[in-house]
């Protein structure tokens, strides 16, 4: 090597240290990209047949959390959750008819606490779920240093814009368009990105550190998606779910009848018995074909806005978060739709890019997210720099983000926090950020809910208005076992009784991964009730449920490899 090419290597070292000890000292800007009922159907995720190579791309330089989990798969509570770092239970938001700053406490949200530490705020799309779930301006002053744009083109969204076989104009489930025949030639997500885009380009030249949010509405119903998309499923290549009958021993209170599916007008010709008739097999498809159709689409923009910052050279000094509000059953159970405890619509893609951590700094001029046209380059592939295995809750965003980005973490609330406006209900994950997980962790659970109006499917099942709740469903998910226990719900004082037991369900994962065999006995559960009746009232449900859980489950046979 010769003295110039030791000086050059020097330079360069020096220049990658530098980097790395300001990007460390310095607070970060937030890109905080949410994806609308995204199942983790993409390619970083171990599905082979999604074409997803922005976001995978995105993961293969970032940690890759495996098995996060939303606390309620629908979109208003698990997005103020999430937003809040706190339970349903202390949001008191279980359907989306309330603020929860005026119906439970006046909470700290995520954008808010980075707001109140010097960050300039921005919200594009569908972040907050709109409307009095964040009193009808996503909760613009306290969240946001600027109103929340919303895309003009979503207002068509749920009208008649679907051209039919019969040339007429449809309210349909399936409805891939000619963008150029749309009003104004655009869709929301579309809409939504240029927005985005056009913000960064403001922030570039601009000292003081960014929170933008970009909520994309896809792949959420119906599939009002570029045409041109479709072309890369070809229906001859689409399978059926693999487990597309009702589980074994499914309490009936467990059951999704996915109204807001049969509501529209292509589903609704096919006059489907309610509630457990079967979509036909041609249909069910080509609702998978749209599907995954919508994940790619929204994934280009995703690449869209990832290229920008990249050319605006603010990759280097951006935390990148990826997650979804929750899932979506494509056939799994019987199931359409979300509204249920299973994990294809309570596990959810959650992945967080560090620059300096996730990913060494680039050399300037070098990229880190180039733009991949999935209709050019249809096989790119790419493996995930970090993964956690553990389970995660969507709960652990605020947090984590908060610590990654240079402010101070949130404090864990008490068990009791409704007079506490900043606490977190979660857990700081940054130390999985550096530290290579040794194996499972028996600690590590997540916890979802759903509420139900009766112990049978009723009309309104998929979504109770908090007046009709009877039956609240807690879910406890481990690495060998979902436990699901239907309890009484009264929903005027939000008090649910742990002594009034439903129905319960029991999935043993090793050999049943798909959850589609409850074990759930009865009887042994009475035992274990009568065991645990000396339990303090003042116990969280979560503690109790573990507790109760363990008596249950002990001494039954669990896989020891795992996913490991």
């Amino acid at each position: 090597m010769g003295e110039l090419d030791r000086k050059w290597l020097l330079l360069l070292v020096l220049h990658t240290l530098t980097l790395a000890a300001d990007a460390k000292k310095e607070r970060k800007n937030v890109l905080f990209i949410l994806a609308d009922d995204l199942r983790t159907s993409l390619g970083c995720y171990g599905d082979t047949l999604v074409k997803s190579p922005n976001i995978d791309q995105l993961a293969s330089k970032s940690q890759v959390f495996l098995n996060a989990y939303v606390q309620q798969a629908v979109c208003a509570p698990s997005r103020t959750s999430m937003l809040t770092s706190r339970r349903p239970d202390t949001t008191r938001l279980y359907d989306f008819n309330s603020y929860w700053r005026v119906h439970s406490g006046n909470f700290t949200t995520l954008p808010q606490y980075f707001k109140s530490n010097g960050y300039f705020t921005m919200s594009v799309g569908k972040v907050f779920h709109p409307g009095i779930a964040s009193n009808h301006s996503d909760d613009y002053p306290y969240s946001w240093t600027i109103p929340a744009y919303h895309p003009a083109s979503f207002r068509f969204e749920k009208q008649k814009m679907c051209k039919g076989a019969d040339g007429k104009l449809h309210a349909n489930l399936l409805c891939a368009v000619n963008v150029t025949e749309q009003p104004g030639g655009t869709l929301p997500d579309l809409e939504s990105t240029d927005e985005a885009i056009r913000l960064l380009k403001g922030r570039a030249d601009n000292g003081a550190p960014f929170f933008l949010a970009v909520g994309f509405h896809k792949p959420h119903i119906p599939f009002r998606i570029p045409q041109e998309y479709l072309s890369l499923y070809p229906l001859d290549e689409m399978s059926l779910a693999p487990d597309p009958d009702v589980p074994r021993l499914l309490p009936p209170v467990a059951y999704n009848p996915w109204t807001d599916v049969r509501k529209r007008d292509d589903v609704q010709r096919l006059n489907i018995s309610f509630p457990y008739g079967p979509i036909p097999k041609d249909f069910q498809l080509r609702i998978r074909q749209h599907y995954y159709a919508a994940v790619s689409y929204m994934d280009a923009q995703v690449g869209r806005l990832l290229s920008t910052l990249d050319d605006l050279g603010l990759a280097d000094s951006t935390l990148i978060v990826f997650a979804s509000d929750h899932g979506w059953s494509l056939g799994e159970h019987g199931e359409w739709a979300k509204y249920s405890n299973f994990d294809v619509t309570t596990r959810v893609p959650l992945i967080m890019f560090v620059p300096g951590v996730t990913a060494d700094l680039k050399w300037p001029g070098e990229s880190n997210f180039p733009f991949i046209d999935v209709f050019r380059w249809r096989n790119h592939s790419f493996m995930n720099a970090k993964v956690s295995r553990n389970m995660v809750e969507l709960l652990d965003i605020f947090p984590t983000v908060s610590y990654m980005a240079g402010l101070k973490a949130p404090e864990r609330c008490p068990d009791v926090s409704f007079q506490m406006e900043l606490c977190t209900e979660g857990r700081n994950l940054a130390r999985r950020f550096h530290h290579k997980e040794k194996g499972k962790n028996a600690e590590m659970l997540a916890f979802s809910q759903y509420p139900r109006p009766a112990d049978t499917p009723q009309e309104n099942s998929d979504l109770p208005d908090l007046r009709d709740i009877t039956v609240m469903g807690y879910s406890l998910r481990c690495w060998d076992y979902r436990y699901t226990l239907w309890l009484g719900f009264d929903p005027s004082s939000f008090q649910v009784n742990v002594s009034d037991i439903h129905a319960g369900e029991l999935y043993m994962l090793a050999d049943d991964p798909g959850q589609d065999v409850n074990i759930y006995n009865e009887t042994e559960h009475s035992v274990v009730m009568r065991k645990m009746a000396s339990l303090p009232h003042t116990l969280s449900l979560q503690t109790r449920m573990m507790f109760q859980f363990h008596y249950l489950t002990a001494g039954m046979k669990t896989s020891k490899a795992g996913l490991w």
